[in-house]
């Protein structure tokens, strides 16, 4: 079973964001740091279907499940 990696500008544009690089620095800058007592795909920025991908992506540890994780750490950090 081979498992594909997905890049984070991939993601972006999944989620129907901008995904170049100033694009995602500005979305990371906008919403970080985002509270430890919020779950990723809970946060109020989201459309309830990018919040879908999101909670799908991880629960199936899907192929995008690593990339959420580096979005998930990527918006909890001190900017």
């Amino acid at each position: 079973m081979s498992q594909t990696f997905h890049r984070f500008s991939e993601l972006f544009a999944q989620l129907g964001l901008a995904s170049d690089e100033a694009g995602i620095q500005q979305f990371i800058l906008q919403h970080a740091p985002l509270p430890h007592a919020i779950n990723l795909a809970d946060a109020p920025f989201w459309t309830p279907s990018q919040q879908a991908f999101l909670r799908e992506g991880l629960l199936q540890d899907a192929d995008w499940a690593e990339v959420i994780d580096q979005l998930n750490s990527a918006l909890r950090r001190e900017l």
